[in-house]
Order: structure tokens, then sequence, then C-alpha cells
């Protein structure tokens, strides 16, 4: 066996370090004594980030050349979306990688299933998944990776598996990731401590519950499992309505005696929104912690700490809020990213609504002071907009309100969707008992009522999800002129 060279070996070295800095700090660091503190914090962060990194960008760069660095302000810059992000993605990379050359890479690592290919030399490209219209590219270095890397392990891991990470002698800690798309970013976490596992979400979800099976009963089963919430939920009920068959799927009839029951020690949900049913669900069956991690194309954005709160990232990215209430309870996020260096994100505005508590105590019960987000209530196309019964205006149905409605009926239904076209709100149910349908209908009517709207409830056909794509239970088609 070779070995590398001293450059590689060098830059190798300098990555784990990288990881092991943000580790540390992200464990035992960045512990603020109040508020004003992180918030002067950040506002250090943004002027090094303006100073240092922004003017990298042939967009900014070209927008901030007559202004002085010492008077650059985040305020100044303008807001961008995903148009923007796409027309200018040439602009707003420091790399000069090109839009056709990123999505070329990704879409062949999707048809190929094989997600090791790289853009200039090291840097990894993403998709994103295209439900909100265009399909979008990401790109991500390889410190970048080892931020992202660091910052999930030292705030995921509890204390039990933390200590086992750093004992040799003990198996090592395996994670399984259920995703539709694998990669370098997820796979900076393998080590010969972190056992990595990717299970491809375009497959059949009965195919990695047979997997899983004969992991665990050869004593091999993940301690953490990471998988959207609704792959979560899938596997939660089948591990709950399977018991007394999970001998089956690894063997034939007699073995479930002497299958090991299938137990992570940790359950992270990604990619959608966590709802509180399916939370209830995922504890319920496996009784493991269960933490949340938020995250787009444009970041790493919240994560829930040991208490159960899920709290902004801020000690990577500031967060400017676009209120959508009279009372600040609601918001849509502009983010601007500290540690993102290859692919500027500067005051970008999110499609999600987050909800927060304004009765909430500055300090969470884990000690921290960065903000906490009651709920991500989705995207802004979730949030279904109806006339008010005078004619005069729209009112607003926030996801939240819907999901609760629906919950109160939900022991007659499997699972649901809705879909806003025009003036009517089209409801699929899955598995409805005899009364489900028409206890659904009644329950959006009702809060529809509550909430002086009009509309129209149309029964649609359960059409089930594909597997590879992310599940949105609240989707609205088109505006309401």
């Amino acid at each position: 066996m070779t070995r590398p060279p001293m450059g590689d070996s060098a830059r190798a070295r300098g990555l784990v370090a990288v990881l092991l800095g943000r580790f540390v700090r992200v464990r035992w660091g960045y512990r603020f004594r109040s508020r004003s503190r992180l918030e002067a914090w950040q506002r250090r962060r943004i002027r090094s980030f303006l100073r240092r990194d922004l003017p990298k960008a042939p967009f900014y760069a070209e927008r901030t050349s007559a202004t002085p660095r010492r008077a650059r302000r985040l305020e100044a810059l303008p807001v961008v979306g995903k148009s923007v992000l796409l027309e200018h993605f040439d602009g707003l990379n420091t790399r000069g990688v090109r839009l056709a050359d990123a999505l070329g890479v990704a879409l062949e690592a999707e048809h190929t299933r094989d997600f090791r290919a790289l853009v200039d030399g090291d840097v990894t490209v993403g998709l994103s998944s295209g439900t909100s219209g265009r399909r979008g590219a990401f790109l991500v270095s390889p410190r970048e990776r080892m931020l992202w890397a660091g910052t999930v392990l030292g705030r995921m891991l509890d204390g039990p598996m933390l200590v086992r990470l750093v004992q040799p002698w003990r198996p090592p800690l395996r994670i399984a990731f259920f995703l539709r798309a694998g990669g370098n970013l997820y796979e900076s976490v393998a080590s010969s401590r972190v056992r990595f596992g990717f299970f491809d979400l375009t497959e059949p979800l009965e195919v990695h519950r047979r997997e899983l099976a004969r992991l665990t009963a050869a004593g091999h089963g993940p301690d953490i499992l990471v998988a959207p919430a609704s792959v979560l939920r899938a596997l939660a009920l089948a591990d709950r309505e399977g018991r007394d068959d999970r001998g089956m799927l690894d063997g034939g009839p007699g073995a479930a005696s002497a299958a090991r029951p299938f137990a992570p020690g940790l359950v992270i949900s990604v990619a959608e929104v966590l709802e509180p049913d399916t939370a209830e669900l995922i504890r319920s069956v496996w009784g493991a912690p269960l933490r949340q991690v938020y995250q787009a194309t444009e970041g790493l954005l919240a994560l829930t700490c040991e208490a159960g709160a899920l709290h902004l990232n801020e000690e990577s990215v500031h967060i400017e809020r676009e209120w959508l209430d009279a009372e600040h309870t609601r918001f849509t996020p502009v983010v601007t990213d500290f540690d993102r260096r290859t692919q500027i994100i500067a005051r970008y505005r999110l499609d999600d609504v987050l909800r927060v508590d304004p009765t909430a105590p500055e300090r969470c019960a884990c000690g921290r002071v960065s903000a906490v987000i009651a709920a991500v209530d989705g995207r802004h196309d979730a949030v279904l907009r109806l006339p008010h019964r005078d004619g005069r205006r729209l009112v607003d149905v926030f996801p939240d309100a819907v999901r609760q409605a629906l919950m109160l009926g939900s022991e007659s239904y499997a699972d649901w969707r809705i879909r806003q076209r025009g003036l009517d709100v089209h409801l699929a149910l899955d598995e409805p008992a005899a009364d489900g349908a028409e206890r659904a209908v009644a329950a959006l009517e009702g809060l529809f009522e509550r909430y002086e709207c009009r509309a129209t409830v149309v029964l649609d056909e359960w059409v089930e999800p594909d597997p590879g794509v992310k599940v949105r239970r609240i989707v609205h088609e088109e505006g309401v002129r």
C-alpha cells in the first residue's frame, strides 16, 4: 500500500482538525451568558463575512466595489431567492463553477446512484429535491463538510454515545441514513469510530426493512437512525404492527423468538417537517430520544437540543425575520450563512414558515440562548390562502391549524394529504374508516368556519407517495386571485 503524498496527508489532518475543533466548540463552547452577547458576537461574524468572504463572489463584488469594506452593511445587500440563485449561480459561488456543470454532475449521480463525483477538484454537488419548482444545485467544500459533521455530531450525540465514541475497544457507532441521495456531505462523519450506512429511498422500503432486520439479528443494527419524518413513521408503524413476524423477515417462521428487536439508541428526523403525531408514534414504538435537524439547501438551520427544544443554529447562521402576523409568532426566515465560503448564502429568503413562542424564556433549559423554534410550519405554499366570508380579503390558514384539526379524527384514517387549488381544498385519506371521510371533512369545515373563510372540500383518491420525493402533506398549488 503506497503512502499518500505529504500534501494530501497534511490536508487530511487539517480537515480532521476542522471537524474536531467544531465538535469541541459545539459541544462545550458557544455558551453565551445572554442573548445580547450572542447578538454582539454575530455582529462581529457578519463584519468579518462582509469583508473577507462576500467580495470573493462576483455577484457581490460587482455590487459592493464602490463601497469601502468598513462601510459594508448586511442590510444593504439585496434579499435573494431561488430564482436569483439559479440565474446568477456562477456569480454566487467563489470557485467559478457553472450551473450547467454542477447540474450535470448532480443529475449523473442521481442516475448512477454514485454520489462521489466532485467539481473543481474537491467540491461536492448536491441537488435540491425540485418540489418547489426548478431543480437547483448547491456546492459544499471539504472544510464545509467537516464543519457540518462536527456540528451534527457535537449536537446530536448523547453522553453514553460520546463515551463509546472515544473508547477504541468498543464497537463503533453505526449510523443509518435513509435518504434519496447519498454523498460526500453525509459520509463526512465516517471513520474507524463511526460507521455509515446509506439506505437509498429510490428502492422499496420493504427491502430496507429486511436489511435492518438482518443487521439487527446479527448484532449490527444501527445505533442512530436518520431519515425523513415520513420514512420514520412508516418504519415505526411496520415495526409496531409486525413484531410477531420479525423473524420471518430474516429467515422464515420460527426465527421470531431468536431475532433481536430493532431498537435504535437515537432517532433523528431530517428533510421534512416532524409533525407531533409522528413524533409521538416514534417515541412510543422505539422509546429512543428523538431529535430533529432542520436543514435546507441553504444550510444547517436548526437542531434539537438535549432538552428537546429546536434551536436555530445561530452559531453558524444569522436569520432575519419577516413577520407574517401582527402577534409576531410566525415568520419567513432570511438566512445569511457564516460557514459557507464556496457558495455564498447572504440574505436568502426561504419558502418556509417558522413559528416561535413569544413567551418563551431567553435561556433554554439546556443553557443555550439561541432562539427556539416552536415549530417549522412548512413552506409558504403549505399555507392555505382562502377568501374571508366578507369577500374583501384573504385569510391565511397555517399548517399547524390544519394538522390540529385533522388530528382530532386521526384514529379514523391512517394518513392524509391536502392540496389547495383555487377555492377548492382537495383532501385525500389513507385507509379511512367508515366515518373517516365525513369526520375529516367536518373538521376542515369547522376550522374554516372558525377562521371566517370559505372553501369547498373535495375528496380525492389516496395515492401512495414516491419514497424518493420529499413528502409534503399540505400544498397550496395556486394562489387565490
